[in-house]
């Protein structure tokens, strides 16, 4: 079976709806502001994205905070130049579209439950499978609740992030709840790049960890022996 090209999947379905003059809604989870840089300026001008940060992943509240109001600032930069038809220095033009924000409270106690007895998983395994299916199940359901065209996740854009999995996992969201799932995979065509570009343009705040308890301990470790760990 030929792997899926899950970013030539979106770009058919971008040049669709341009030929037929659509520009439907969008449910987009997005984990933070610098994985939702490149995201948001390459969505923006064909589709109404409205930013769903729903993250309970991240054990403290602080962090969860802090990233919380990035994602906001992040949001209200990319909205002025919109209203300001100024995109010096992005890869943007006059299409692009202002975006919204669904804001969630944290809620630590969902992910805890959601992963119990998957503690010692490595990173990247079933524990992170679990983590992926909560935020997307619950991205899937909001969607249904508002009446959204699509829905989908930031996370395919994190090289440590497996696109096949997060990609499934949606499609599978997709069926539970009878709303769109948009493909991606938005490493692809130097996403990640992009979004290291823009978090400098920005100056956001990039952390080194996913968010949780356990990829907080491997950061830690990680930068102890010597390495350096990329969200």
């Amino acid at each position: 079976m030929n792997k899926r090209n899950y970013s030539k999947e979106l770009d058919t379905i971008i040049a669709r709806l341009r030929q037929e003059g659509r520009t439907p809604t969008l449910l987009l989870q997005a984990c933070c502001a610098p994985c939702s840089s490149a995201c948001l300026e390459r969505l923006r001008e064909d589709f109404l994205v409205t930013v769903f940060y729903y993250n309970p992943n991240i054990s403290e509240d602080a962090e969860y905070e802090k990233r919380k109001a990035e994602e906001k600032r992040l949001i209200a930069e990319l909205n002025h130049q919109v209203d300001t038809q100024d995109f010096a220095g992005m890869l943007s033009t006059g299409k692009a579209h202002r975006i919204e924000i669904l804001d969630c409270d944290h809620d630590a106690a969902a992910y805890e439950a959601a992963v119990k007895g998957f503690e010692d998983c490595p990173e990247g395994g079933d524990r992170c499978t679990i983590c992926f299916r909560l935020r997307l199940l619950r991205t899937a359901s909001e969607a249904k609740a508002h009446g959204f065209d699509y829905f989908s996740t930031t996370l395919t854009i994190s090289p440590l992030k497996d696109a096949e999995r997060l990609n499934r996992i949606g499609e599978e969201a997709a069926k539970e709840y009878g709303v769109a799932f948009l493909p991606s995979d938005f490493k692809k065509k130097d996403g990640y790049k992009r979004s290291i570009e823009l978090s400098r343009q920005f100056q956001l705040y990039r952390q080194n960890f996913c968010g949780c308890r356990f990829s907080r301990g491997e950061a830690f470790r990680k930068r102890g022996e010597g390495d350096i760990l990329v969200k």
